[in-house]
């Protein structure tokens, strides 16, 4: 292009042409057909000019400088002027060239369209003043608010797009000041400042103002309220001014949906308190009527009522029951103040703090703020054999209720008794004395706990008898059974500690009650005869007691341990009788002597038949020796080897016996076993030749089998295949015939459906003839009904009738006109001339 002489511009082109003498570039615009000089050069082809459509606009950097006619300015050079780094907007106008050094630094590009419930956040760049903004100077800031076409300036920065925040009903939302300003109501702001707009629809925050948050209405309802806390003192949507940390309530009967301001603090939602007409609560620190709260102080609120708890109110021991007391239930009172009261009778009391008193049912109860329910009491059954200790506590005294339903008094109070140890154990376990004698204490487990404040009872069974101390009395008492014992507060039991095991141990078990016998005991004593052999004796004793007068019954437990002392007796007693005999001896009147050494020998001579202990009336009225083993190892080892010798012997002997016997058997066996065989083989031997024959006999069966059966087999397979063609040509045959008659009935079936269709196509082409003539004679009628007879009638005539007017009109007579190529009838043209037809013809 920078070569070519000619350039031809379109119309709305430019060229930029470099005068290289002057080094000036000039713009030449189109439509136009530009000769280049030879000191000119073409910067670049023909370009299209910028066009900017309307509601569009561009920005040019270094743009041209005009002067007041708008005309581009030039310098003394002819080159155009500049106005470097500055910025022009350009809007719809006609298209121009960019001229030299100007730059497009931003396109064609639409104006931008502000919606309705939107804003342009505007900041000015440089300082300037017009009449849509006014003044204004670098820094300030503004909104521009829709709904409109917003015009740029260079002068003007487009921060952001500011949307509308939408209100919905029970929302606000939370504003900042960033700086200080007067806001759309009106209001003076200062920096840092919050505040709530909470009216409902779009809400477009202003150029200083900031959306914090959203808050939503936290619903009320009847069964609800809100707690809240003052930041800082202000007055609240109800006009009342809040100090900061005082905390309120806001309930449905305020407001049925309640917006947090800015400086309300939401702590909670309160639920309601209902009471019904059997309940009641007791409010601390209430708060009176002027929002005060009473501290130290206690209200109480009966129902049927619902409440919400004031803020720093609480309920002591939460919602309670109404006491509601029948005949046999009581309660416990005590005055925590002086108040005023009525006892039973109606007659007014007056109450000191401390005072405690007892109310009795039937009857509905509230305990007022200055008394304290201390016990609900019950009114205790007991039957005949049944108690309770019940302890004054004024007085310190206790004393048992036995037999009778019963109500402590209000200065009563139930007694635990204590009992030693083992005596809780003993009486826990809740053993037969008489059964389970034999077990040990520690066998049962623990039992299951005694209630201490009922009197302590024990059943003494039958021929047995437990003695009861009474340390207040300082005396006891002897219960002989079958007989139930009841305790009294200052009453123990005696407990007997008795030995046990084999041989007797001491202390290993304990007892309440005391047998009385007959029974029987063991025990282990171990012997030594005149000639040094030791023996292990297992001895069994059978005692009872022998049961005294009333007032000597307490004997029977004068020796805490009577088994350990009688075996003790007993055991010395044998030991020094069996030391003054010899081993033989002892071995075979084991018997007579130690019933000698234990009974010893009467008056007269004869031996005694029971040993009575004079202590505690204990009589042993028989010994049995269970066993006797040596307790030295050699004599136990001459004894063992002897006694392994005769059992030796007899095995033996037994063995030699039992070997003849076997011997015996098994020639008797072995003869049985051979005849079995010779019977087997001779039986097997018969059963061969059988086998024999009948294999012969299966063998010529087979060969005249196998002949017979094939000639069978030939013959009956030609039958079978002369069948088979026979079948197959008859069902040729039916098969062709079946073919056949088909194909006529086909045949015939078409040719009918033939002649059917076109005689229907005939039926439907006549009727669609008549409908269209039908329809055509109708139309015809319709024609002729709508024109009319006379208008029928002028449509013929109006040619003639023309005809005659127009040569009526020319001034002719009568004339003839042809186009000289159709023959006229000389003869018939003069008649029709004066108006005479011919005649018709007859013919």
């Amino acid at each position: 292009m920078a070569a070519e002489s000619i350039i031809r511009i379109p119309p709305y082109h430019y060229i930029h042409v470099l005068d290289q003498n002057s080094n000036v570039t000039r713009v030449e615009m189109g439509p136009k057909t530009y000769i280049r000089q030879d000191n000119e050069r073409i910067v670049f082809a023909p370009v299209k000019m910028v066009m900017v459509p309307p509601r569009h606009y561009c920005i040019i950097l270094n743009p041209v400088v005009r002067g007041a006619d708008k005309a581009v300015q030039f310098d003394t050079v002819g080159q155009v002027r500049l106005r470097h780094a500055d910025l022009e907007i350009r809007l719809s106008q006609d298209p121009f060239p960019l001229y030299p050094g100007e730059e497009l630094q931003q396109g064609v590009t639409p104006l931008q369209i502000v919606a309705a419930n939107t804003a342009l956040y505007l900041r000015a760049l440089l300082d300037f003043e017009d009449d849509q903004y006014g003044k204004h100077v670098a820094g300030d800031e503004w909104l521009f608010e829709g709904p409109g076409t917003y015009i740029p300036r260079k002068e003007i920065e487009v921060v952001e797009t500011i949307q509308a925040t939408i209100i919905r009903p029970n929302q606000a939302i939370r504003l900042q000041a960033r700086k200080e300003f007067v806001d759309r109501e009106g209001n003076k702001r200062v920096t840092g400042e919050e505040w709530l707009v909470k009216r409902v629809g779009a809400y477009l925050p202003g150029v200083f103002e900031e959306v914090v948050d959203t808050v939503d209405a936290v619903v009320l309802t009847e069964k609800k309220a809100l707690h809240l806390r003052a930041t800082k003192t202000f007055k609240d949507s109800q006009g009342v001014v809040r100090k900061t940390g005082e905390e309120w309530l806001v309930t449905m009967a305020d407001t049925e949906a309640h917006i947090p301001d800015v400086y309300e603090e939401v702590l909670g939602v309160v639920d309601i308190t209902t009471l019904n007409s059997c309940q009641y609560c007791v409010v601390c620190d209430p708060v009176d009527s002027n929002g005060k709260p009473q501290l130290g102080q206690k209200k109480v609120i009966q129902g049927e009522t619902s409440l919400f708890l004031q803020p720093g109110e609480w309920l002591e021991n939460g919602i309670q029951d109404t006491y509601i007391l029948s005949e046999d239930e009581g309660l416990l009172l005590r005055a925590l103040r002086a108040l005023g009261d009525e006892n039973e009778d109606g007659e007014e009391v007056a109450r000191k703090p401390g005072d405690r008193w007892l109310i009795q049912g039937p009857l509905e109860y509230v305990p007022p703020a200055e008394v304290e329910v201390l016990e609900r009491r019950h009114a205790i059954p007991l039957a005949e054999n049944e108690g309770i200790y019940v302890r004054d506590i004024k007085t310190g005294k206790v004393r048992a209720v036995i037999g009778h339903t019963y109500m402590l008094t209000q200065d009563e109070e139930l007694w635990k008794k204590e009992l030693p140890p083992y005596v809780e154990t003993l009486l826990g376990l809740g053993r037969d004395p008489s059964v389970d004698r034999s077990r040990d204490a520690s066998e049962g487990g623990n039992g299951t706990p005694r209630d201490q404040t009922q009197v302590v009872t024990y059943r003494v069974p039958h021929n047995a008898a437990v003695q009861v101390y009474d340390y207040k009395e300082r005396k006891s008492r002897v219960v002989f059974g079958p007989e139930l014992v009841l305790l009294g507060p200052d009453e123990q039991f005696t407990v007997l500690s008795l030995s046990g095991g084999r041989p007797k141990r001491p202390h290993t078990r304990r007892a309440i009650c005391l047998l009385l016998g007959p029974d029987f005991c063991t025990d282990i004593v171990t012997i030594e005869t005149a000639d040094h052999a030791r023996l292990q004796l297992q001895l069994a004793y059978n005692w009872h007691f022998e049961l005294p007068a009333a007032a000597e019954a307490s004997r029977l437990f004068s020796v805490p341990d009577f088994v350990g002392d009688t075996c003790k007796t007993l055991a010395s007693r044998i030991r020094g009788a069996v030391a003054a005999v010899t081993f033989d001896d002892f071995h075979k009147n084991s018997n007579r002597l130690i019933s000698a050494a234990v009974f010893g020998f009467d008056a007269e001579g004869k031996l005694g038949n029971s040993l009575r202990f004079a202590p505690n009336g204990l009589i042993i009225s028989s010994i049995d020796i269970q066993s006797v083993e040596p307790v030295d190892q050699r004599t136990r080892d001459a004894l063992q080897r002897s006694v392994q010798l005769a059992i030796e012997i007899t095995t033996n002997s037994q063995e030699a016996a039992a070997r003849h016997e076997a011997e015996r058997l098994e020639q008797e066996a072995r003869g049985r076993l051979e005849r079995q065989k010779i019977l087997d083989q001779a039986e097997a031997e018969r059963a061969r030749k059988e086998l024999l024959e009948l294999e012969a006999l299966s063998t010529a069966v087979e060969s005249t089998g196998a002949a017979k059966a094939e000639a069978q087999s030939r013959a009956e397979a030609a039958r079978i295949e002369g069948e088979g063609a026979v079948l197959q040509a008859k069902l040729k045959a039916e098969a062709s015939a079946i073919e056949t008659a088909s194909e006529l009935q086909r045949l015939a079936k078409a040719r009918e459906q033939e002649l059917g269709f076109s005689k229907a196509q005939g039926d439907l082409d006549v009727a669609r003839a008549e409908a269209l003539a039908a329809v055509e004679v109708k139309k015809f009628e319709a024609v002729i009904q709508a024109l009319g007879a006379t208008t029928i009638r002028d449509i013929a005539v109006a040619g003639p009738e023309m005809q005659a007017k127009l040569l009526q009109g020319l001034g002719i007579q009568s004339t003839l006109i042809t186009d000289g190529s159709s023959p006229i009838n000389l003869f018939t043209a003069a008649g029709g001339l004066l108006g005479i037809l011919p005649k018709p013809s007859t013919t």
